[in-house]
C-alpha cells in the first residue's frame, strides 16, 4: 500500500503543468492572475471578474474606473453581484452572488487550452430595459457558444438610477463635462478590459463581435455610434431593437432635467446628499408614481450626436451586422386595448393614434375581418415597439457602412409549458409569471414569437430552461440559429454547410430576409412601405 501511494505522489510531483491544471484553469489578466472552473464539456468558465472599481461612494455616478491590481490567484468561480434592480420582470432567472451598486463584472467561457489560441469572442450585453438584467442568467451562459469555438464573454452594467442619471452638478464635475450613460460606459470599459485581457483566454482582440436583446441590442447600436467603442468591435449582432427608435436618447438637457426632479423627490439638495443616500433607498425611490424613466442621452461625449445622425453619415462602427426581430414582438392588445378584434374597434383605434393618416394605416396595416385585425395589430404594435427601430438600422447600416447586414425574421413561437407549471403564465424573459389568483384566466396563447423568445435558442440554451416542454423541432431551430451565429462571429458572414443560404440584404437588388423557423429560408422583404411610413412618427 505504501509502495502504491509512493508511485501516486510522484506520478502527480511529475504531471506536467497543463495536466496538472485541468481541475483548476488559470488565465492571467493585466491586474492579476484569475482561477475558474473546468466545466464537464471542457470549456473553461471563469465568472465574476472584475472589470472596474466597485462604483460606490464618491464613484457613485462616475465613468468606471481601471480594476486595482491584486497579488495571489483570485478566485473567479461563481457570478458576482447584478447591479442594483427591483423585480420588475418576475420571469428573470439569476444565478448571481446577491445584488450591489458593487456590481462590475464580467464572465468568461473559453474552449481554449492555452492563451494565445486567438478564438473568435462573442460579448453579449442583457436586455430588461435598463432598468433589469443580470450577466448571470441562464439563458445568456456562453458554455455552449463556447463548444462551437468561440469565447462568449457576459457582462454586467449598472442599470435605471445608478446606470443612466444625468444631472447639472454631476455634468459639471465630469471631466468630459457629461453626465448619465454610465451603464453604456460601463460596456465600453468592459470592450477595453476584452482588448487588453482576451488573449490570456484563447481569445482574440482583433474578434470581437458584441451583441444582445432588447435594452442589449440597442447597447450594440449605442456602442457602435460611439467614439469609445466603435474602434474595439469586429462585428455586431442586435437581436431586436436599436436606438434609432426604441429606448431612443434624449438631449443632455433633458436628461438633466429629470435628475434634479428625482434629487427633489428624494429630498436632495445637493449632490452630496445624493450620493450619501443608501442605494436601496435610492431604488425603492424609482418605484414611486411619477419618477422619471432614465435612459440614454446625447452627452457629447459618449454619444457625440443622436444616434440616426451618426448612421446616416456613416460614422458608426463599419462592421458586419447581423440583425433581426421576432414576429410578435408585442401583443395586439396594446393597439386596441380590451376591445375585442372587430375591424370597427381596430379602425377606431387606429383613428385615435394616427388621425387623418388613419386611412394610409388601414392600407399598410389591414383589419377587414377579426383574424386580420389581430394579425395587423400585431404587427403593428410590435412594429411601434421595436421592430421600426430594428429596420432603420439594418437600413442605415445597410446604406452607409459598406459592410454586409444580415437581416432575419423569427417566427418560431415557444412550446406548451411543462405540466408542472401549473396556471402560470409565460414571460417575456423566457420564464414564468405565477397568479396570485389561481382561478386567473391564462393569457391567450401567443401567436408568433414574443419578445426575447429567441434567445435560448441562438445562444444553446434550450435545455436551461425547464419552463417549456421543449420539443426535437426547437432543438432543430436552435442548431440552425445558433450555427448562423457562431459563423458570424468568426468570420462576419452567418452562411455555413449545412445551414440555407442567407444573403446580405444590402446585396444586390431585392433585400432578402431569412425567416428563421422549423422551415428556415430566405425570403424577399415584404414590408419595407410600412417602415418608410412609420420613418416621421419616430422621435430621433
Amino acid at each position: 500500500m505504501k509502495i502504491l501511494f509512493s508511485l501516486l505522489l510522484v506520478a502527480a510531483v511529475q504531471a506536467p503543468p497543463a495536466l496538472m491544471a485541468q481541475s483548476a484553469p488559470r488565465a492571467k489578466t493585466v491586474n492579476g492572475e484569475v482561477e475558474g472552473t473546468l466545466e464537464t464539456s471542457g470549456v473553461r468558465s471563469f465568472k465574476g471578474i472584475p472589470f472596474g472599481q466597485p462604483p460606490v461612494g464618491e464613484l457613485r455616478w462616475r465613468e468606471p474606473q481601471p480594476v486595482k491590481n491584486w497579488t495571489g490567484v483570485r478566485p473567479a468561480k461563481q457570478f458576482g453581484p447584478r447591479a442594483m434592480q427591483r423585480a420588475v420582470f418576475g420571469d428573470m432567472n439569476f444565478r448571481s452572488n446577491g445584488m450591489s451598486e458593487d456590481c462590475l463584472y464580467l464572465n468568461v467561457w473559453t474552449p481554449a487550452n492555452a492563451a494565445g489560441e486567438k478564438l473568435p469572442v462573442l460579448v453579449y450585453f442583457y436586455g430588461g430595459g435598463y432598468i433589469a438584467g443580470d450577466g448571470s442568467e441562464p439563458r445568456y451562459d456562453g458554455e455552449s457558444m463556447a463548444r462551437k469555438g468561440v469565447v462568449a464573454v457576459t457582462v454586467n452594467y449598472r442599470l435605471n438610477v445608478f446606470g443612466f442619471m444625468a444631472h447639472p452638478e454631476l455634468t459639471k464635475e465630469s471631466p468630459n463635462k457629461a453626465s448619465g450613460n454610465y451603464g453604456l460606459l460601463d460596456q465600453s470599459a468592459a470592450l477595453r478590459w476584452v482588448q487588453q485581457n482576451i488573449a490570456a483566454f484563447g481569445g482574440d482582440p482583433k474578434r470581437v463581435t458584441i451583441a444582445g436583446e432588447s435594452a442589449g441590442s440597442t447597447s450594440v447600436s449605442a456602442q457602435m455610434a460611439s467614439p469609445l467603442s466603435k474602434n474595439l468591435i469586429a462585428g455586431a449582432i442586435g437581436e431586436s431593437g436599436s436606438i434609432l427608435g426604441t429606448l431612443t436618447p434624449v438631449t443632455l438637457a433633458e436628461a438633466e432635467e429629470s435628475g434634479v426632479k428625482f434629487a427633489n423627490q428624494v429630498g436632495a439638495k445637493a449632490l452630496t446628499e445624493l450620493r450619501a443616500i443608501p442605494a436601496e433607498k435610492l431604488l425603492e425611490a424609482t418605484a414611486q408614481q411619477g419618477t422619471p424613466r432614465f435612459g440614454i442621452n446625447v452627452d457629447g461625449y459618449f454619444l457625440p450626436k443622436p444616434g440616426v445622425t451618426i448612421f446616416a453619415n456613416g460614422e458608426q462602427a463599419r462592421v458586419p451586422l447581423l440583425v433581426g426581430w421576432n414576429s410578435e414582438e408585442m401583443n395586439g392588445r396594446a393597439i386596441l386595448g380590451q376591445d375585442p378584434p372587430t375591424p370597427e374597434n381596430y379602425a377606431k383605434a387606429v383613428q385615435k393614434l394616427y388621425g387623418d393618416k388613419a386611412a394610409e394605416v388601414l392600407r399598410l396595416y389591414p383589419g377587414n375581418t377579426p383574424e386580420e385585425v389581430l394579425q395587423s395589430a400585431t404587427a403593428l404594435a410590435g412594429d411601434r415597439f421595436i421592430g421600426f427601430s430594428t429596420w432603420k438600422w439594418a437600413d442605415l447600416h445597410g446604406q452607409t457602412s459598406g459592410k454586409p447586414v444580415y437581416r432575419y425574421f423569427y417566427t418560431r413561437p415557444r412550446p406548451a409549458m411543462v405540466p408542472e407549471m401549473g396556471n402560470a403564465t409565460p414571460g417575456l424573459a423566457g420564464g414564468v409569471v405565477r397568479n396570485a389568483d389561481p382561478s386567473a384566466p391564462k393569457a391567450p396563447p401567443a401567436r408568433g414569437a414574443v419578445h426575447s423568445a429567441e434567445i435560448e435558442y441562438a445562444m444553446g440554451n434550450l435545455g436551461s430552461n425547464k419552463v417549456y416542454a421543449w420539443t426535437p423541432e426547437d432543438y432543430k431551430v436552435s442548431e440552425v440559429m445558433q450555427n448562423y451565429f457562431a459563423n458570424f462571429i468568426k468570420t462576419g458572414n452567418p452562411n455555413g454547410a449545412g445551414l440555407p443560404n442567407w444573403p446580405a440584404a444590402n446585396a444586390g437588388n431585392t433585400v432578402q430576409v431569412m425567416h428563421i423557423d422549423v422551415n428556415t429560408g430566405a425570403q424577399p422583404e415584404q414590408n419595407r412601405s410600412r417602415y418608410l411610413f412609420l420613418d416621421p412618427f419616430t422621435a430621433k
